[in-house]
């Protein structure tokens, strides 16, 4: 199920997590006090480009603070006076790995959070929230399930819709009307589906990937697994997985400490008493090859993963970095130049690891003219073998490194970012200064220690390969030239 107000971080083929959580961003230490001199700049004035003289933005510091409620949550906390407002996020240990055998079951609970609290069907949730002023956010992926709130900060404000987001996550009363409607939405997505060569890949690519796995199964679950689930199964779902102990809340906004633990310990007594659940078990490695899924178009989609790390795998800063120049970035990465740039054949092609509780995948997607598939395939996979031989060049890793520090402030930019970032240092039980630290240890790195660690993780002849597309004769790749195509041959479909 689409998170309905928050970015969606699923893991089916598309930009990811986006995720979700991959945390590409970083922030800065907590605050201390300004430089001495009355020229201190207040906290969000606009900076100048003449004032950089080309060093980094300066950044938004920030004070976490985090402490753990009476029922087990854990909290972090950023206060920010700057707008009478604050964001508040809970993040669950309660995502598709925990479905067990009942793929959907975690989507459909979350789905189901706002549909119905004692004495309030979907409509009064939905206005109530709005009449505070106040928005309220939900969304179920592979690792995690969230509950999100943005309220004003004043005492009329804020109560009331604290009062109303704790019944919402914590005692939902499941209508029947509704898990039919919800239910029908999921099965009409998945007739959707079959139309669309992207998510038939990025399913497949899943299973073939992690085969016996809880990543296997697509987080919205199947036409065959959705219409069996009962209310009494979201119900005792959400007993085992929306618990305290399974919680993580992050606060973000003009709130003092006081406020934010009153906040935190309200929320908290509201959900069910219980533990956090276990992680699921690490996937085994998959067999590498090709597969290929017969769909009639012009265009044949290309994907190709392997499994890659865990969030908290020492290498991450490193392959995030070794990442950003092979596929990562936009125009300039080594996938982009040699695929569209000098030959033209998709209009866009990226490389992504996403991190997560367990080893998340490493992937490649892209598509290309049916008549041209198998050579841009081996065209990508020499990219990526050509890649791990070699390493990138100096200049490669100074542009990446430069082009992270340019994008230091928009990590921070607003307190409902900020709010995610915390989210995921506590659901992945990161340390406080994380964020820093992956600044840090990314500005220092080597082209040795990029080139080791990609080869550590990744290997050329380990790829799992899914291909959708027409059975058509194929035909030889242009020419690599120094001048871009005027119209890219590889035009997206869907």
């Amino acid at each position: 199920m689409s998170d309905r107000s928050a970015p969606r971080y699923t893991l089916i083929g598309t930009g990811i997590i986006a995720l979700v959580v991959a945390m590409a961003a970083v922030l800065a230490r907590p605050a201390h006090s300004e430089a001495e001199g009355s020229a201190a700049r207040p906290a969000n004035t606009l900076q100048s480009l003449a004032e950089l003289d080309g060093k980094a933005p300066s950044r938004r510091q920030l004070n976490i603070q985090n402490w753990t409620t009476a029922e087990g949550a854990r909290v972090l906390f950023v206060e920010a006076r700057e707008l009478p407002m604050f964001d508040l996020r809970v993040t669950f240990a309660a995502g598709s790995s925990q479905d067990g055998n009942t793929p959907g079951l975690a989507t459909l609970t979350n789905a189901m959070l706002n549909e119905g609290v004692a004495g309030k069907d979907v409509t009064a949730i939905a206005e109530g929230f709005e009449g505070l002023g106040a928005d309220f956010g939900n969304g179920s992926y592979r690792d995690m399930a969230v509950a999100s709130l943005r309220s004003l900060s004043a005492k009329d404000k804020r109560e009331p819709a604290l009062k109303l987001f704790a019944e919402v996550t914590g005692k939902p009363t499941f209508p029947e009307d509704a898990l039919k409607r919800i239910k029908n939405q999921l099965l009409a997505g998945f007739e959707y589906e079959k139309q669309n060569p992207g998510k038939i890949a990025g399913k497949a690519l899943f299973s073939k990937l992690y085969g016996d796995h809880p990543y296997a199964q697509p987080s919205d679950g199947s036409a065959e697994s959705v219409p069996g689930i009962t209310l009494e199964q979201l119900r005792a779902f959400h007993a085992k997985a929306y618990t305290a102990g399974n919680a993580v809340i992050a606060l973000v906004g003009d709130l003092s400490r006081e406020e934010a633990e009153a906040v935190a310990a309200q929320v908290s007594a509201a959900l069910p008493k219980g533990p956090a659940l276990a992680a699921p078990a690490q996937p085994v490695e998959p067999k590498a090859g090709v597969t290929h899924i017969d769909f009639p178009s012009k265009q044949t989609h290309l994907m190709l993963a392997e499994l890659g790390i865990d969030r908290q795998d020492p290498d991450w800063p490193a392959l995030s970095l070794g990442n950003q120049i092979l596929g990562g970035g936009a125009f300039g990465t080594r996938l982009m130049s040699e695929v569209r740039e000098k030959r033209g054949l998709t209009y866009g092609v990226y490389s992504v690891f996403s991190p997560m509780q367990v080893r998340g995948p490493f992937m490649i997607n892209l598509q290309t003219r049916a008549e041209l598939s198998e050579g841009t395939l081996k065209l990508v996979r020499d990219i990526l073998a050509d890649y791990l031989k070699s390493g990138p060049t100096q200049q490669e890793l100074d542009d990446a490194k430069r082009e992270l520090a340019g994008s230091f402030p928009l990590s921070n930019a607003s307190n409902a970012s900020i709010v995610g970032q915390l989210g995921a240092i506590g659901f992945y039980n990161l340390p406080l200064t994380w964020l820093e630290d992956f600044m840090q240890q990314s500005q220092a790195l080597t082209v040795d220690q990029v080139k080791a660690a990609m080869n550590k993780h990744l290997a050329a002849d380990k790829l799992v390969i899914v291909t959708v597309g027409p059975k058509v004769p194929q035909q030889p790749l242009p020419a690599p030239t120094d001048k871009p195509s005027e119209q890219p041959l590889g035009v997206p479909e869907h």
